[in-house]
């Protein structure tokens, strides 16, 4: 799996993840979804560029957590757009830890990008994601990714 950040952006510094433990997170959603020859963009932003981001692309109002656009081809799955301030808000609000909830939010975004639609499914199979990466084993996501 091929992770392309895009560092011509601002990315918030508070923001709670390196890129090695991105990488790895990207790595190990890769092999969930059995997408080892995939790459993903991302690119991370504030919430104000998220709120741009969401009016131009679904026209919604104000920011979100993810936002995911599949491509047409079949190596590049697509592209995310994940809004730094969002994450650690409501890792706050949903008293989670930002390891697993960056996990939560990734896979939902890998998803989209996989064709799911919101729905008992899409959550299902996100939790499962999460269920792997990072309770398994014993709360150390680390050692998961020690053979990848």
């Amino acid at each position: 799996m091929m992770l392309f950040i895009d560092k011509d952006v601002y990315t918030d510094p508070r923001f709670p993840l390196s890129r090695p433990e991105l990488e790895m997170i990207f790595a190990g959603l890769a092999e969930v979804f059995g997408l080892a020859e995939s790459s993903v963009g991302l690119r991370i932003v504030d919430d104000q560029a998220m709120a741009l981001a969401h009016t131009q692309f679904m026209g919604c109002v104000g920011p979100t957590n993810i936002l995911s656009f599949p491509a047409a081809e079949n190596e590049h799955l697509g592209d995310m757009i994940l809004s730094a301030d969002t994450l650690r808000r409501e890792a706050f609000l949903y008293n989670q830890d930002t390891f697993s909830y960056t996990v939560r939010l990734l896979a939902h975004g890998f998803l989209h990008l996989l064709g799911y639609d919101h729905g008992p499914e899409m959550d299902a199979a996100t939790d499962q994601a999460v269920e792997t990466l990072c309770l398994m084993p014993a709360a150390d996501p680390g050692r998961l990714f020690a053979s990848l």
